[in-house]
């Protein structure tokens, strides 16, 4: 599926009076500095400015483009998609008023349409599709910047939310997907395609409910033996379920037999949106984690609150070794705690917690490290946000400064280093038990 990922052309059906969908899209694609060639089609032509750039618009297409973005009404979608044969590989199809709204027929109509011109489908009644490393943002949301997360939604609305989301979060995306009604393509073959794209890291799944559970169950757990695979599936509740068929016409059956897939083909499964950027987060940053944490910190009360998150997710509050806390009692204060949670007190600067975070590192009863700041007035965040840079550790490092304009340039500094904040103790914890679900390249059931 490059085509749709990483396309060369692509052609945009619609209308293109200000304000329209398919003219948003345009704008988009033009603005995300795509490089391939791009043709508007609506059959009145004319010349259109966009973005500072002048536009042709052809009354029809008569040269073969990799993806076309359909923005007509349903009805004309069947025909439309007959006439493309031979010019176009796939197709998404933004336009409503399919199953969702009960008109099976019609989408009957456009996937036989699009199976005997040889196209492949996505949608109908979707939110569009980025390619963010192919610089293609053939979407009217939000675009994003670059990363390693690909972003898999059956909902356009949650998905264009997500991206914003992300964006606030750091989140960099390789792709994004919202597949609407998944006619033909559906869940199971982004998966597959994602679980081989090299640029993606992780992939995040929204879904409601699958039409093939076998199908599903086999892309899940290839994807999930690739990389991780972090999904939040609505409609778990009975009226959710309902809500969800009537969303997107798709069954969303018993939510303990979707919990049961999941754990069986390795997949991570989280309960909120907050949640799956967190997973998303740390993935970027690691691949997997043993149980065993030390945590370090400036302040004993979220040292507290990190302890006792990191003890009810079943992880353990690694045991430091003598010499380890020998060593920490060599160049620390006396009123610092040098038992896990290792308490380096409020005046802690750069020295303290580069020195402190090395020693830890290198004791072999720690898997990973939690490391809060909550600098006061009189330490800069930047500087200890320098210290976790510079310290030399090849475990997992999870670090939660906080709050707010009190940490913004240690944070900012972090960012640029590749190295995601976690806003609470607790959102800190749970990353790491995200982790160490995975042993190597599986996740543990």
């Amino acid at each position: 599926m490059d085509y749709f990922f990483y396309p060369k052309s692509v052609a945009i059906f619609g209308s293109f009076r200000e304000g329209s969908i398919a003219r948003e899209i345009l704008r988009n694609i033009v603005e995300g500095g795509f490089e391939g060639e791009i043709i508007p089609v609506n059959p009145k032509g004319g010349i259109i400015e966009v973005a500072g750039r002048k536009f042709e618009v052809k009354r029809r297409l008569t040269s073969k483009v990799d993806v076309s973005i359909i923005v007509i009404p349903a009805k004309l979608v069947p025909g439309l998609i007959r006439e493309l044969k031979g010019l176009t590989k796939g197709a998404v199809v933004i336009s409503a008023g399919f199953s969702e709204v009960g008109n099976v027929e019609l989408e009957r109509e456009l996937i036989n349409a699009a199976r005997e011109a040889g196209i492949r489908v996505i949608g109908p009644n979707c939110a569009g599709i980025f390619g963010v490393y192919g610089k293609f943002f053939g979407s009217f949301e939000v675009r994003v910047r670059k990363g390693g997360l690909a972003l898999i939604s059956q909902s356009g609305a949650f998905g264009g939310a997500a991206l914003a989301m992300g964006n606030e979060e750091g989140v960099g995306f390789s792709a994004f997907v919202s597949y609407g009604n998944a006619a033909d393509l559906n869940e199971s073959d982004f998966l597959m395609y994602f679980a081989d794209d090299p640029n993606t890291k992780v992939i995040a799944l929204y879904i409601e409910g699958v039409k093939d559970g076998r199908r599903f169950f086999d892309a899940l757990r290839y994807a999930s033996s690739r990389k991780p695979v972090i999904i939040l599936k609505a409609g778990r509740s009975t009226s959710g379920a309902r809500a969800a068929a009537s969303h997107t016409g798709s069954l969303a059956g018993s939510y303990e037999i979707y919990r049961a897939v999941f754990r069986q083909a390795g997949a991570i499964e989280v309960e909120e949106m907050e949640e799956l950027f967190d997973a998303a987060k740390v993935f970027e940053m690691y691949e997997s984690s043993g149980k065993r944490v030390a945590v370090i910190t400036n302040s004993g009360g979220p040292g507290v609150l990190a302890t006792d998150k990191l003890e009810k997710l079943g992880l353990e509050i690694a045991k430091l070794r003598e010499d380890t806390v020998a060593r920490l009692k060599e160049f620390l204060p006396p009123q610092c705690s040098v038992r896990n949670p290792i308490d380096l007190i409020a005046d802690a600067d750069y020295e303290r917690y580069r020195r402190t975070i090395e020693i830890v590192c290198e004791d072999d009863n720690v898997d990973a490290l939690l490391v809060i700041c909550v600098p006061p007035i009189f330490i800069s965040s930047g500087e200890i946000a320098r210290a976790v840079i510079d310290a030399k550790c090849k475990k997992p490092i999870v670090v939660n400064f906080m709050a707010g304009a009190l940490v913004r340039e240690g944070v900012a500094l972090l960012e640029e280093h590749g190295i995601k904040n976690f806003p609470t103790p607790e959102r800190a914890a749970k990353a790491i038990y995200w982790l160490s679900l995975r042993k190597g390249d599986r996740v543990i059931s």
